[in-house]
């Protein structure tokens, strides 16, 4: 096993904080290595900027960016710097000791120094005929109102926010300021959000609810341009005009792969030391949505994986000469200061 290599760091995710990692991590001289992850049906490697068309508060483009593009130009940056790229996905890793273990989806084991995982978090979707195709090309459904609902085609227009906590709340407060009206749809005839929010939001004179109702279709060849809403109880449906429909019901951390080996927050996000990006355990870093369950913006992101590269780079150079040969083997063992399994 002497030939076998060890990276000094693999970057898992190829979003904002992935590839603002590998930026860091290359410019200093780590060599890092990214799994963009392979596409499926909830993402494509570059991540959720990838199905938007426009983005403006991304700071440094005064007139926008497109979301392709300023993912395309974020991997050509990290590529610059001498930055590898794998269109594979990490599938089990093995964290219990030094190197790291990470296996991929073509059966390869990889062996590292540190890792960072940048896989993001998957909006939970109604599962509606039209709402991936719509969503894909820009048509006006999304499940950030905050990184869409300013954008030119929905203001003045009526919109759409289905859910009933925290995030529902909030993205129908955040539109009602764009938007000429703001219906929510909730199945239920109560709110699940925090009071001071609910009360903000029955307040609003812009924004009305549809209570006992769920959203049975979204309609429009190019753009949104009405939904079906169905009563629970009685089944009738009609159809609601409206420019653009925001989904809030939800995130899902892309954190399966890791199989219990870091600990995770109550609602399934990579755990962090406030302040840092350091996980449960030793050399594993987070960044990006899936140490994020609030802010989920790409400034915010690519802030995340800026320090866990910092992190990762501090930590090589505090544990480099702990690093000694495994007896007949080339590879390099380092006890870690705690145990790598869940709930340690």
């Amino acid at each position: 096993m002497s030939d076998r290599q060890i990276e000094q760091i693999v970057i898992i995710g190829s979003g904002p904080a992935g590839w603002t990692a590998a930026v860091y991590a290359a410019r200093a001289e780590l060599e890092p290595l990214v799994f963009e992850g392979l596409p499926s049906p909830d993402m494509i490697p570059g991540g959720q900027l990838m199905y938007t068309t426009e983005v403006e508060n991304y700071p440094g483009f005064p007139t926008g960016v497109d979301g392709q593009q300023l993912m395309l130009d974020m991997r050509a940056q990290a590529e610059r710097f001498g930055t590898r790229v794998r269109t594979e996905d990490i599938v089990s890793v093995d964290l219990t000791s030094q190197p790291l273990r990470l296996t991929t989806s073509e059966g390869e084991e990889v062996l590292t120094r540190t890792v960072v995982v940048a896989t993001g978090a998957v909006a939970q979707w109604l599962g509606l005929e039209h709402e991936q195709r719509l969503r894909r090309m820009g048509g006006g459904v999304s499940a950030c109102a905050v990184c869409d609902g300013a954008l030119p085609a929905f203001r003045d227009k009526p919109l759409v926010v289905v859910g009933g906590g925290d995030t529902a709340m909030e993205e129908a407060s955040f539109l009602a300021r764009y938007g000429s009206e703001v219906t929510i749809v909730h199945r239920r005839d109560e709110f699940r959000a925090a009071k001071v929010m609910q009360d903000r939001v029955l307040s609003n004179p812009k924004i009305r609810v549809e209570w006992n109702h769920v959203v049975k279709d979204v309609l429009g060849d190019d753009f949104v341009e009405g939904v079906v809403v169905e009563h629970v109880d009685t089944g009738e449906q009609r159809t609601l005009e409206a420019a653009g429909l925001f989904v809030a019901i939800g995130h899902r951390p892309n954190t399966e792969f890791l199989g219990g080996a870091v600990d995770l927050t109550d609602a399934g996000y990579l755990r962090v030391a406030p302040g840092s990006t350091e996980t449960s355990v030793p050399a594993v870093f987070g960044a990006g949505d899936v140490i994020d369950d609030h802010y989920r913006q790409a400034v915010t992101a690519a802030g995340t994986g800026c320090m866990a590269a910092l992190d990762a780079e501090h930590w090589l150079a505090n544990h480099g000469a702990e690093f000694q040969p495994a007896a007949g083997e080339g590879e390099s063992v380092l006890e870690p200061s705690g145990s790598a399994a869940a709930g340690a």
